[in-house]
């Protein structure tokens, strides 16, 4: 074609353009590519506290740790697995509610709602060590071995520093239909942020680099319909994960079960 243009400005420029629009094209494929989507096979189920309205469950050392919510019931708690039995209670002020929660090092560290404050607390007593403050709302937290990963209820996730508690980088949540938001309780599992959708059954897989959802973890039809207690089970959230035996539990707000689970994909 250029050769009827002599090498004219306006041969430059369609070749600019045919360019930029391959190379766009190529781009938008890659990003719009399906993500697969897992379901479950229940390996073993335990007792959960059905008033507990649980925003953060973590495993360490084969002990359950759980934060609750709901002003005036708020809690952190110390669970033997097994039983569902409680070891330790720490209840927050009844002005606060209390969200997710995550075990780093020998402490265990807890977000409140919309107060903008959090805690660093001894794992083993439960003793007060540290208030901090951050901007917006907190809903989950996890970490990585390195930072603080945390998320308030939007499609961004943010990396904290655990020493100053300030961001040091964030992600921005998308699968190939646009952004994921609403992201709640977090669990770091083998290199993946694992991510509670409120209001669905649904956990999404992220990749901490880019933000990409990976996958999905459809967990619909886990929780019987019928009555477990005498209140209503609330929604899908807390997962935690034991690295020493690689398993997976998950429970829900309410729930009266904490279930082990295998994923696997559909």
């Amino acid at each position: 074609m250029c050769k009827y243009f002599n090498h004219s400005p306006v041969c430059f420029l369609l070749i600019v353009l045919v360019g930029l629009a391959l190379l766009g094209g190529c781009e938008k494929k890659d990003v719009a590519g399906p993500v697969p989507t897992y379901t479950y096979k229940i390996m073993a189920s335990y007792p959960h506290d059905p008033d507990a309205s649980t925003q953060g469950l973590v495993i360490d050392k084969g002990i359950l740790y759980e934060g609750t919510g709901q002003y005036g019931r708020s809690s952190l708690r110390r669970v033997d697995l097994q039983s569902g039995e409680g070891l330790q209670l720490h209840t927050l002020p009844a002005q606060l509610f209390g969200e997710g929660v995550t075990v780093f090092g020998d402490t265990i560290i807890q977000l409140t709602w919309k107060a903008g404050v959090g805690f660093v607390y001894e794992k083993e007593s439960f003793k007060l060590l540290r208030i901090f403050k951050y901007p917006g709302e907190g809903w989950g937290i996890t970490h990585d071995g390195k930072n603080l990963i945390m998320s308030d209820g939007s499609d961004t996730i943010r990396f904290l520093n655990p020493e100053t508690f300030e961001e040091e980088r964030s992600i921005k949540v998308a699968d190939q239909n646009g952004p994921v938001s609403l992201l709640n309780e977090l669990e770091y599992v083998k290199g993946t942020i694992y991510a509670n959708v409120w209001k669905t059954d649904r956990i999404a897989l992220i990749a901490p680099e880019t933000g990409k959802v990976a996958g999905w973890l459809d967990l619909q039809g886990i929780l019987p319909q019928e009555p477990q207690s005498k209140k209503q089970a609330g929604v899908l959230n807390g997962i935690a994960y034991d690295a020493d035996n690689e398993a997976l539990y998950i429970t829900g707000k309410l729930w009266p079960v904490i279930f082990q689970i295998d994923p696997f994909e559909d």
